[in-house]
């Protein structure tokens, strides 16, 4: 780590101090209230329709699926703060605040003028970001008197999340796995297991539905739509349970923010002010919530960033995708939701970042990427993990493959300064660990891996089944 001795020197100098390593908040300094971005946007993100009627729906339509403090949570675009209860700070306070952290040794092995910093959001037993959601989440369960949840997960950080904050609660917790996770990941499932929770690989014989998907898609391995069907439907046919969603929703967004609100305070600490600003997008939770309070001073004219969403390849829907109302699940149970979609029969392929393998994206994003507030670029997943690669052997966290993509985004950006010259600061979204994709970082190691995309047949005749609006 000798290289690392001369960045060392290149730490901002401030009057009395220099930036460190990982920037540390106080407790004191944690978030207070989640922020609701929606507030902030003049042109809003259109409702969510009923998928019986196409009408918008109302509190009462979504009482069964969803908690009801969450509805209105979902509902609420005019609040800008909204308070965060007691109980849920003190759950926080466990891995909260996370750390900001400089690379310093990465900008020196790439030789680069720019400055890169990530906001690590593996500190938790759960090992990602999705902990900020499923704990709330859990909390507004608890609180209703129910008696437990359903939900969905792709890679199973998500599932692994919401086990744990039902675990804390004693709740129980039914997740239903896209299947290609399910058997690519089994360390992840255990971990859901040991939290109590019940574990099923999606599509299944165990719902209406999954068998509906199976005997129209034979042998498929799955997708995020497929799960979110049979797990709504487990959640309404069982009595005191609701179903809970780990992304893509308004509500999770507005949870996830405090990733953006504690960066932006550890910045505005020591005087930094990013240029760039990247997050992986599958649904749009860690996006969304990095870039939160950044893009509401964008949105209220008060600073400038470029924001970039980066996604894979094979399940483009910011860059390939069509912006319109789309059911939200491939079993066409759930609410419409008008998004950047790849129609909701699409079947991605098996790729190992699972936690992105979703045919929409968040109605939030998706409506500030429509109005030119953010662009989103795509990457394949040899890339992706080499950059994940590259960035572990310097800076000694192994990556999940989600935060692959953005790593892989800040190096692009990261070395378009070494051309330019430009000084820019940039700030990425580190989602998770990748500690139990260890098989993935295997075939890619094997050189085994390979890259897929859809093609614009493909495409075409997922999206040629759109519902008529």
């Amino acid at each position: 780590m000798g290289t690392c001795v001369s960045a060392k020197e290149r730490r901002y100098e401030m009057p009395n101090e220099k930036i460190p390593y990982k920037i540390y908040l106080e407790e004191s300094e944690m978030p207070t209230h989640y922020y609701n971005l929606r507030a902030d946007m003049e042109k809003k993100p259109a409702p969510l329709l009923h998928p019986g009627t196409g009408e918008p729906l109302k509190f009462e339509d979504m009482q069964a699926i969803f908690c009801d403090e969450l509805i209105k949570q979902e509902l609420d675009e005019e609040t800008r703060y909204i308070p965060i209860p007691d109980e849920i700070r003190d759950f926080y306070k466990m891995y909260r605040p996370s750390p900001l952290v400089r690379a310093y040794c990465l900008e020196e092995r790439l030789g680069t003028p720019a400055k890169i910093y990530y906001k690590f959001e593996g500190n938790n037993t759960s090992g990602s970001h999705k902990l900020n959601s499923a704990i709330a989440q859990a909390y507004y369960a608890k609180k209703q008197g129910l008696k437990g949840v359903t939900t969905e997960t792709g890679a199973g950080q998500w599932g692994t999340a919401l086990s744990m904050a039902c675990s804390y609660f004693e709740l129980d917790c039914k997740v239903f796995m896209v299947k290609v996770s399910y058997e690519q990941k089994p360390f992840r499932r255990e971990v859901m297991r040991t939290y109590g929770a019940s574990v099923t690989p999606s599509p299944s014989e165990t719902t209406n539905v999954g068998r509906k998907i199976l005997e129209e898609f034979p042998g498929t391995g799955g997708s995020l739509g497929c799960a979110i069907s049979e797990a709504v439907e487990a959640a309404t046919s069982t009595e005191g349970y609701r179903y809970v969603l780990g992304s893509v929703l308004n509500q999770v967004l507005l949870h996830q923010s405090v990733i953006g609100l504690e960066a932006k305070t550890a910045m505005d600490k020591y005087g930094i002010k990013p240029d760039v600003i990247i997050g992986s997008a599958g649904g749009g939770s860690n996006l969304g919530g990095l870039i939160a309070p950044f893009m509401g001073e964008k949105l209220r004219g008060e600073a400038d960033y470029e924001i970039i969403a980066v996604e894979p390849a094979s399940c483009p829907s910011f860059t390939r995708g069509k912006y319109a109302y789309d059911f939200a699940d491939t079993g066409k149970v759930c609410p419409l939701a008008k998004m950047y979609t790849l129609g909701s029969g699409f079947m991605p392929a098996p790729n190992h970042a699972g936690g992105l393998r979703y045919h929409g994206m968040s109605p939030v994003l998706s409506e500030l990427y429509d109005q030119g507030m953010m662009k989103a670029v795509t990457a394949f997943q040899t890339d992706v993990f080499d950059a994940a690669e590259e960035f572990a052997r310097v800076e000694g966290i192994l990556p999940a493959p989600e935060s692959g993509h953005a790593i892989k985004a800040a190096l692009d950006e990261a070395k378009k300064c070494i051309e330019t010259g430009e000084e820019k600061t940039i700030l990425f979204g580190l989602t998770g660990t990748g500690y139990f994709d260890l098989t993935a970082y295997k075939n890619f190691n094997d050189g085994t891996m390979t890259d897929q995309e859809p093609t614009d047949e493909e495409l075409a005749k997922s999206l040629a089944a759109l519902p008529k609006f």
